[in-house]
């Protein structure tokens, strides 16, 4: 059963609107994430200016609170995860963050009266924070799963923001019910190696990476369980300012070619990442699909060819074998994955992997 209210977003258009043509827009956020890392660059002596520059973001926008591109945050913890030798940004910005940095969504939260009504104030608000963010809870039977889907950028091209938002989630959780709860499952649609030991000590309970979906599953008893903060006059308050922060906020839907994108990403492992299958899924037909990839001069194999290529890249800087990765890209053999290397850059997997380590 689904729980009533837990969604707030746009739907994107189902037919060529005008307002088709709005969804250029990229999605901005607060910029929490790039402020804790521009400040941990700092501690270690370590100079932002390149990482930054090469990220679009300036040293100014952080420190007077701008609002900060989604993809060039990404970008940006990407650069500070290698300047810094962390491959875990993410959760160790996550970790240290003071809660009440989040701003007005951690008060409208924490002063609920029941967590389950803390859950539908951060599904609701959850876009002021972030306008890529959309927060679904569903309640079957004796589970509860929070699914987090984003919008306007390539999920693929992300790790560490997608495990800091996961991990303040979580945190806020906790600290809303005042007890350390432990997710029935974690679950990201990104790559992690196997022994990712790290962040299955965090979160607790069974974490699984290259998943369809990302999102946390608890048992559903939580849902009325009394926020240990709550304060009805402070809640009051803060619903009336949210709710002023999101008229103001233009929600951004994804091209259509990103939201292709972030469809086929998680059934390349399957081997079912065909036009059939997308078009399905995002709820369009086959003739549909391919008018709108066309209207903006895309297509479905130019899509997928390209996010194997970024993938492939990620996938041998991060150290994997070319056997897993030919799975991963689902390719059905070795020699494939080969080709299309060669194809894309001119050198095999193992050619890519010697240069990588040269840069």
């Amino acid at each position: 059963m689904k729980l009533a209210n837990f969604r707030h977003a746009e739907t994107a258009p189902q037919g060529l609107a005008p307002s088709f043509q709005r969804l250029i827009v990229a999605p901005t956020g607060i910029g929490l994430a790039s402020r804790l890392a521009l400040a941990r660059i700092k501690k270690r002596a370590i100079d932002p200016l390149p990482l930054l520059r090469r990220s679009n973001i300036t040293e100014a926008m952080l420190e007077e609170r701008n609002r900060v591109n989604i993809t060039s945050q990404i970008d940006f913890l990407n650069e500070a995860s290698r300047a810094l030798n962390d491959e875990w940004l993410g959760l160790t910005l996550a970790r240290e963050l003071d809660l009440r940095e989040i701003g007005m969504i951690y008060y409208v939260a924490a002063s609920s009266d029941l967590f389950g009504d803390a859950l539908r104030r951060i599904a609701r608000y959850g876009r002021v924070v972030s306008e890529a963010l959309d927060l679904r809870a569903d309640r079957r039977d004796a589970t509860l799963h929070i699914a987090i889907s984003y919008s306007g950028f390539s999920r693929h091209s992300d790790r560490h923001q997608a495990e800091f938002f996961a991990m303040v989630l979580l945190r806020l959780c906790r600290k809303m019910i005042g007890r350390r709860i432990v997710p029935i499952a974690t679950i990201f649609v990104h790559h992690r190696p196997e022994n990712s030991t790290e962040i299955h000590q965090l979160f607790g309970g069974d974490v699984q990476f290259s998943s369809r979906t990302d999102g946390l599953t608890f048992d559903a008893t939580l849902l009325d369980v009394p926020v240990i903060d709550r304060d009805p006059y402070l809640n009051d308050l803060m619903v009336r300012l949210c709710d002023e922060a999101v008229a103001t906020r233009v929600s951004n839907v994804s091209p259509f070619h990103t939201l292709v994108e972030n469809t086929i990403a998680p059934l390349l492992p399957h081997g079912e990442a065909t036009v059939s299958n997308v078009a399905r899924q995002i709820g369009v037909s086959e003739r549909t699909f391919a008018r709108r990839l066309a209207l903006e001069g895309a297509s479905f194999g130019a899509i997928l060819d390209n996010l194997r290529r970024e993938l492939a890249l990620d996938y041998l800087q991060q150290g994997l074998q070319a056997s897993q990765i030919t799975w991963m890209l689902g390719f059905r053999q070795s020699s494939s994955f080969t080709h299309a290397c060669l194809r894309w850059t001119g050198r095999t997997p193992s050619g890519l992997r010697r240069a990588q380590k040269r840069q």
